[in-house]
């Protein structure tokens, strides 16, 4: 069963929008975001927060000054997801502009695991680094940093996952999310923190008279990789997040983006000169993290960071049938899992999920996690296995179940149970022994059950309401598909009542109408549909644009039918 919802649009907040010149629909739309003033929606570069105000961010500035000034050799240690790319490509385009002798690392998945480990400082060592930069990881890393203490490597964390009990011993910490940071915005991804660190070290740079002989970098041109990874990590669109994504878009759209973003973008078929969050999140995003799933994310980097077209693209074609491969994979595990279900007779009444097969892709449980969390809307942990007996496996939440902290939860009522975890609130990643399967599905069923509330369980699409008919039209799909809309800040969905006229099935897998509403009529298309409708339906849905052979039509996407 769904629940379907409307947002509270207050008309007060509304109506000052609208007297501030804001179009009445959008005026609408944002009140019910919480947006009461226009100067909210201004995300010009000014309004960022102050680098300076991210708690370490000057000690970091120091740090790296002096590393450049004393020409040490830095090495930044990625991860292997797209924010983690493009951090690593927005560290190493912003140090080398510096003038800084820098390289970067990335763990393999299957091998080494997520993080600054003990073994990847050990593999980092051979390449004689002063100092070693993480990106989009190390808030957890105390043995790791241990690790490169004892060899004399000076340690730098940039993060934003949730901190343990314990911090890394590191020369220095950045992590907005880190006990004592009064950082205005705790949902920088992890290249939101770097650009951050990058922006302050120019300014500490500026002022010990840096510039004074050679030309001083403009870190606006890395805007788009940090839009994109802020976008496909999926971290809350707040004003300061949405500021960094808006100013991105605007770089790709006037064609200012970099020569890899540019490949992506041919590679997938997409203009980016009509580029959205959309196409960050789905398109470029999925495909940059198909090398760390499937192969080596230094491909994803390399990308970013080429000034190539002709390399750029010939890495970018190759993500793409990567991404291809990928597909396929998790269309065969998701048949398995389902499969997998069905012979467990899970219920609605499961408040958790876990899987595991022995001939399942680690690199792909977590969109596995996430396709099955969508049809049963339970939190879900899909595990595969790794080396040495252990299992490692990826989950995806619901509204109302912080991953993480059931994670932390199950690990002190069974403390031999999870050889490590970390994560968000909606997704998280744990590492156990084969043999501990059955004691960690029922474990984290027991624990989802009790930090679910009964309404949790329930499925919950939120709208806008009906969306007045005249508003279905080419203008009004621009007008949506150009403001910035993301986690935490959602795209527009509404709901109505519509006569079926016709539907037919295409492909086997998707659903066209057209529909009728007094004496306009729609058309509409419904992706992976479930069920055909009656012939009267409600729907929930956006106003897209349906563009074939050059021709521009409004198109309602439907995302639920009842």
């Amino acid at each position: 069963m769904t629940r379907i919802t409307t947002r509270t649009a207050p008309a007060r907040s509304a109506w000052q929008l609208e007297q501030q010149g804001v179009h009445p629909l959008l005026a609408r739309l944002y009140a019910a975001r919480g947006v009461s003033d226009r100067k909210e929606l201004d995300y010009d570069l000014k309004g960022l927060l102050p680098p300076l105000s991210l708690t370490h961010a000057g000690d970091a500035a120091v740090l790296l000054a002096d590393a450049i000034e004393a020409e040490a050799q830095l090495l930044i240690i990625g991860d292997y997801d797209c924010d983690g790319a493009t951090a690593t490509a927005v560290g190493i385009r912003a140090l080398r502009a510096l003038g800084a002798q820098v390289d970067f690392l990335l763990p393999d998945r299957f091998k080494l695991g997520y993080g600054l480990s003990p073994a990847i400082v050990d593999l980092a060592a051979e390449q004689a680094p002063d100092l070693i930069i993480t990106v989009d990881n190390g808030i957890a890393s105390l043995d790791g940093v241990a690790r490169a203490q004892a060899l004399g490597i000076a340690t730098l964390i940039t993060d934003h996952h949730l901190p343990g009990d314990e911090l890394p011993a590191a020369d220095c910490i950045v992590n907005p999310n880190q006990p004592g940071c009064s950082f205005a915005s705790k949902n920088l991804a992890g290249v939101g923190v770097l650009f951050y660190v990058m922006l302050a070290l120019r300014a500490e740079l500026r002022q010990r008279g840096y510039f004074h002989d050679r030309p001083e970098p403009n870190f606006a041109d890395l805007l788009d990789l940090v839009a994109l990874g802020t976008v496909a990590d999926v971290v809350k669109l707040d004003r300061n997040n949405r500021i960094l994504v808006s100013q991105g878009l605007q770089r790709i759209r006037a064609g200012r983006l970099q020569p890899g973003l540019a490949a992506l973008f041919k590679a997938a078929g997409r203009d980016p000169k009509r580029a959205t969050t959309f196409d960050l999140g789905f398109t470029l995003g999925p495909r940059l993290n198909a090398a760390g799933r499937l192969a080596d994310m230094r491909l994803g980097v390399e990308c970013l960071i080429t000034n190539d077209p002709a390399r750029a693209l010939n890495i970018a074609q190759e993500l793409n049938a990567l991404n291809v491969a990928r597909r396929e994979i998790e269309a065969d595990m998701q048949a398995q899992a389902l499969t997998l279900l069905e012979a467990m007779d899970v219920n609605d009444a499961a408040p958790g999920v876990a899987l595991f097969d022995t001939g399942w892709h680690e690199g792909v449980v977590g969109i596995l996690a996430s396709r099955i969390k969508e049809k049963l809307h339970r939190p879900v942990f899909a595990f595969a296995p790794g080396e040495g007996g252990v299992i490692k496996g990826s989950g995806r939440s619901i509204p109302g179940l912080h991953l993480r902290d059931a994670l932390d939860l199950m690990s002190k009522r069974a403390p031999d149970l999870l050889l490590r975890f970390g994560g968000h609130a909606m997704a998280a990643g744990t590492t156990l022994k084969a043999a501990d399967f059955p004691r960690f599905q029922s474990l984290f069923a027991e624990v989802a059950g009790e930090l679910l509330a009964p309404a949790d369980l329930t499925r919950s699409l939120e709208t806008d309401g009906p969306l007045e008919t005249g508003y279905v039209n080419l203008e009004t799909a621009h007008l949506l598909q150009n403001e910035i809309w993301g986690q935490g800040f959602p795209a527009p969905l509404f709901v109505d009542d519509f006569d079926v006229e016709q539907q037919r099935i295409l492909k086997e897998k998707h659903l066209k109408l057209q529909l009728r509403k007094g004496n306009q009529r729609f058309e509409a298309i419904q992706f992976n549909f479930s069920q055909q409708p009656e012939a009267r339906t409600r729907a929930v849905f956006q106003v897209q644009i349906n563009e074939y052979q050059g021709v521009e039509n409004p198109q309602l996407r439907i995302e639920y039918l009842e």
